[in-house]
């Protein structure tokens, strides 16, 4: 690798991966380029073949490309499951690696996966593309400044996922245990999952969830979820994600003791208060009186870059030393809280965190044995 371009390579070519390939073939990425891409698919190879042009190369299987010597840093967009194999297969080789979201289906393979990160030494970034939105960095930024004091209750309604049977119909490995390894906290949510305890910089110590499966399909898995959290410094907290909802909502809610947050329609609005309550409660001796408050608008600088942003992040990370928006490791934080709203659901029972990891995968496991999964 020269200090001006990073070769990348691409293994998985859905519509994730075709979708990294093209800007990058495109030249849309500062000091990143193209060079190989890897699907089992003859379909895809020939859209690699024509789209992407005679200078990348085209591999079949993954340790073909990884063994190549035509890549730096590869990107993962494959089915969930393959994730950390496929990731500790490019760290063994001293790539650097970039992952799509989820990082893994269940926390102990994607503890490995981070293991054999830290070991490598390599540069590893996951495609947690919201937090490049300005709106939640600003939420993050306001909340480590301390302008919203303790954090005392959090609540994410983000059921605006909505979708049809024939999205479910279109691939028989999706919806399915054996195929996916869950639903809607797994495939759709995840990014919501990650913002929840990213803004906040903090992960709840319980859970206790209830997962609904083919509550709105005809799947497997979970399509409607509401579950509740507990944090350590004593704050509680609501989860409500499904794809069956129409019209969705998508708000974040955040309450300290000085004041409120909500992010909704694309505004970020504090609603700040000018005492802070625990100091308004010891000092009114009144009867109904409560903290004068200040309804503020919060302007929003920026525009949100996504997937080509977290992608030039990576690059300029290997080539410059840059700061990781979205650190590889953290990709387990999400994932901890999916797991956890799952077993909860399965035991019926709260579930601490970090979780039982061996009695989630028994329970996981369980259903992989009767998926009914089909290979289109």
């Amino acid at each position: 690798m020269t200090d001006k371009a990073m070769r990348i390579g691409i293994i998985g070519l859905g519509n994730m991966g075709a979708g990294h390939a093209r800007y990058l073939a495109a030249g849309e990425v500062a000091g990143g380029r193209l060079t190989a891409v890897c699907d089992p698919r003859v379909e895809r190879a020939a859209w690699a073949k024509e789209q992407l042009g005679s200078e990348v190369a085209i591999f079949a299987e993954p340790q073909a490309l990884l063994d190549s010597g035509l890549v730096d840093g590869v990107v993962i967009a494959t089915p969930h499951y393959d994730h950390p194999i496929t990731a500790q297969m490019a760290f063994a080789r001293g790539l650097h690696v970039l992952c799509e979201k989820p990082a893994g289906v269940a926390t102990r393979q994607v503890r490995q996966m981070n293991e054999a990160a830290q070991a490598a030494g390599t540069v590893f970034s996951m495609v947690y593309n919201q937090r490049t939105n300005p709106l939640y960095a600003k939420v993050k930024d306001l909340v480590a400044a301390g302008e919203l004091g303790a954090i005392r209750r959090t609540n994410w309604i983000i059921t605006n996922w909505y979708r049809a049977q024939s999205y479910y119909n279109s691939g028989g490995w999706r919806a399915t245990w054996a195929g996916e390894g869950g639903g809607v906290l797994i495939n759709q949510a995840p990014h919501q999952i990650d913002l929840w305890q990213w803004t906040i910089g903090m992960m709840p110590t319980k859970v206790r969830a209830f997962c609904h499966f083919g509550k709105y399909h005809q799947i497997e898995v979970e399509d409607d979820v509401t579950a509740y959290v507990e944090y350590g410094n004593g704050a509680t907290g609501l989860f409500v994600t499904s794809t069956g909802e129409a019209p969705g909502t998508n708000r974040l809610e955040l309450v300290g003791d000085r004041g409120k947050i909500v992010v909704e329609d694309g505004k970020l609005s504090f609603w700040r208060l000018r005492v802070p309550e625990p100091e308004f409660n010891r000092s009114y001796t009144g009867l109904f009186g409560q903290p004068e408050c200040w309804k503020c608008e919060v302007p929003i600088e920026g525009e949100e870059s996504g997937h080509k942003g977290i992608m030039q992040n990576w690059v300029d990370a290997v080539l410059h030393g840059a700061p990781l928006i979205a650190p590889g490791e953290e990709g387990i934080r999400g994932l901890t809280l999916s797991n956890a709203m799952l077993l909860s659901t399965w035991t019926d029972n709260w579930v601490d965190l970090p979780i039982d990891e061996e009695l989630f995968e028994h329970h996981l496991q369980e259903r992989i044995q009767k998926s009914k999964l089909e290979v289109r």
